[in-house]
């Protein structure tokens, strides 16, 4: 856990461009809130691997969302219930359950449809408001954060040796 938080300081703190790391922590949150098995997830690990954007905070991004996932699969079953049973779109459910490639992505699933609904919905907003955040942390509260007598007294202990170590493993997160 030492660890997790030592990276994400070390991905906050660097000079990795605040897009990248908010595009991953998007990601992270469409594959930790879905069903990990879907081949959703396969076009987003593609896109990870594809995109230049921080894995740190993707696999952190991923674990924070997908303890999130287990407590939201109730809202998750009733929208993707109320958007899977509306009379207007039996049609198209019915023809993308017709071809082969739809009826593996699991669409049909009530929380499968309902955690890619709330994932594809929340992604846009949340890129948006985390690089705000990240821009804002760098320019205001990071160097009055070094400041801090905490800090100091963290600096000389266990934790800043893990953060440094972290920091070492090479170049830019």
């Amino acid at each position: 856990m030492i660890e997790a938080i030592a990276k994400l300081l070390k991905v906050l703190n660097s000079e990795t461009e605040p897009g990248q790391i908010s595009l991953a922590v998007c990601l992270a949150m469409i594959i930790g809130l879905t069903p990990f098995y879907s081949l959703h997830n396969l076009l987003v690990l593609l896109l990870v691997f594809l995109l230049r954007v921080n894995v740190s905070a993707f696999i952190l991004g991923f674990v924070v969302f997908s303890g999130a996932a287990f407590l939201l699969d109730p809202l998750f079953h009733k929208l993707g219930l109320w958007v899977l049973t509306l009379p207007a779109l039996e049609g198209t459910w019915t023809a993308l359950y017709g071809q082969v490639l739809w009826r593996m992505e699991g669409f049909n699933n009530s929380i499968v449809m309902g955690s890619i609904l709330v994932s594809l919905l929340l992604a846009f907003p949340l890129f948006f408001c985390l690089n705000v955040i990240i821009r804002k942390y760098r320019q205001h509260i990071l160097e009055r954060i070094r400041k801090f007598k905490i800090v100091k007294i963290l600096k000389a202990s266990k934790f800043y040796e893990i953060y440094e170590s972290a920091t070492a493993w090479g170049g830019k997160a």
